[in-house]
């Protein structure tokens, strides 16, 4: 069984850098081939990784769905999902991606989910490690998307409202009884000559914060030229700080 990795929070709280810079971390330590899962509906994974997109759940739902794929003679719709999500996953040199995709129609999106939870326990099985990018907000928990974790990273920006947010997260993971083993903190952009502030409201989401990633003009300048951030290079605050938050969490 794979070690399953996933991160989660509020939009624009470096959800996808730090999913990004995991899989770069894990590489580099050969801890591969990774499965990486992309399940937010606004998807942006495989831009950070350097990956094309080969398809989507969602994409493949919708032409089934609407008849612009017809079921072959003999096979369930299951079972011609199945076929087509395997010929969607996305491989490269080490590291595969599966991307959820967005809801397209009434329904869609709770049986995506459904699948979703069956092919990533399934697949996860021929990989070390899983790591997972899961949508904005808390939909993605209570829909029980995210289950079966060895470590959760609950994202947040460095700000009170931020970390507040993510509190939020946490309660919620235990009401549901979801199966995660740790969960940790992470606080990204982080100014460290204000984030003492912050203390206080850090100490009142009940999580443990593993780690704090420094704001870093490399990271917008990747961003804004569409170069992939899982090649920064090796003496980046940012990839130091994501090296720092794994060896903290024991998985490096």
């Amino acid at each position: 069984m794979a070690f399953n990795i996933a991160v989660a929070g509020k939009g624009g709280t470096g959800k996808t850098t730090l999913c990004s810079l995991i899989i770069r971390q894990l590489i580099k330590a050969g801890k591969k081939p990774i499965f990486a899962v992309d399940a937010d509906a606004n998807a942006n994974l495989n831009e950070a990784l350097g990956m094309e997109i080969e398809g989507s759940i969602a994409d493949i739902l919708v032409r089934i769905n609407n008849n612009l794929e017809p079921l072959p003679a003999g096979m369930t719709k299951d079972q011609f999902v199945e076929y087509k999500v395997h010929q969607s996953l996305s491989e490269g040199d080490n590291v595969d991606l599966l991307v959820m995709g967005g809801p397209e129609g009434a329904g869609c999106y709770c049986y995506a989910n459904n699948l979703l939870r069956g092919f990533v326990a399934d697949l996860s099985k021929n990989y070390p490690y899983m790591v997972m990018d899961n949508e904005a907000g808390l939909e993605h928990l209570s829909r029980r998307t995210t289950q079966n974790i060895d470590v959760l990273f609950i994202t947040s920006d460095a700000s009170a409202r931020g970390i507040r947010s993510a509190g939020r997260v946490r309660e919620l993971v235990e009401n549901l009884k979801l199966d995660i083993k740790k969960m940790y903190l992470v606080v990204s952009r982080v100014n460290p000559d204000n984030f003492d502030s912050l203390a206080p409201e850090i100490e009142k989401t009940g999580l443990e914060l593993i780690g704090t990633i420094p704001a870093d003009e490399q990271v917008m300048e990747f961003d804004l030229l569409g170069k992939p951030l899982i090649d920064l290079p090796d003496d980046s605050p940012v990839v130091a700080a994501v090296n720092e938050i794994l060896k903290n969490a024991a998985i490096l």
